[in-house]
């Protein structure tokens, strides 16, 4: 089943995820979370059982702990219901008939905050018919997915802060940024793509 929400008739995501509850679902898709009273239903509802699928407006994946935090979720409720979080930004992809091969540049690194080497094979943006002039056919996404595990959930439990949650996550997987030089290398995007998307990055 899928529901509208509508604020003039009083059908607000957190009414209308209670109404959704009361039919005893596995599977819970919530469109965004952004109100307290919305997070706490959302919350309450994974603890009893239920998978909620939810996203929020934040910098990064561990951004949605401190976010929810923020909206006055309390850790010891937060801390046991979080199975996992991914962090999306899409970049356009470059035109496989006309990109070049270059070599990254001191600039380039600097754009990047450093975590790209001068010097580094990389490739760049030209424009032809295939793309329209663009240098650019088509879209892709970076990803920062995080796991969490009992350490991630013990460290929410404990008020561990947004830095030290992201030292933890990082010792599993990369960051969006790393992701995103790893795609450039690969000749599938643009330094500028990259540093345009995780500029905000936490």
């Amino acid at each position: 089943a899928q529901t509208q929400v509508n604020a003039k008739t009083g059908m607000t995501f957190a009414r209308g995820l209670r109404a959704i509850l009361r039919q005893d679902p596995d599977v819970i898709m919530v469109g965004e979370i952004r109100d307290q009273e919305t997070a706490e239903v959302a919350v309450r509802s994974s603890m009893t059982g239920h998978f909620v699928l939810s996203t929020l407006h934040t910098n990064s994946a561990i951004g949605s702990i401190t976010r929810l935090i923020d909206m006055g979720v309390e850790r010891y409720l937060l801390a046991p219901m979080v199975v996992g979080l991914i962090a999306q930004r899409l970049v356009r992809r470059l035109c496989e008939h006309c990109r070049w091969q270059d070599r990254a540049t001191e600039a380039d690194s600097i754009l990047l905050g450093k975590a790209l080497k001068p010097g580094k094979k990389i490739w760049r943006a030209r424009g032809c018919d295939e793309c329209h002039g663009e240098g650019y056919k088509g879209r892709m996404a970076l990803y920062e997915v995080v796991a969490a595990d009992d350490e991630v959930r013990r460290m929410i439990h404990d008020g561990a802060s947004e830095a030290e949650l992201t030292a933890a996550a990082r010792r599993e997987g990369p960051s969006l940024l790393e992701d995103g030089i790893d795609k450039l290398r690969a000749g599938l995007t643009t330094v500028e793509e990259v540093a345009r998307v995780v500029q905000d990055e936490g």
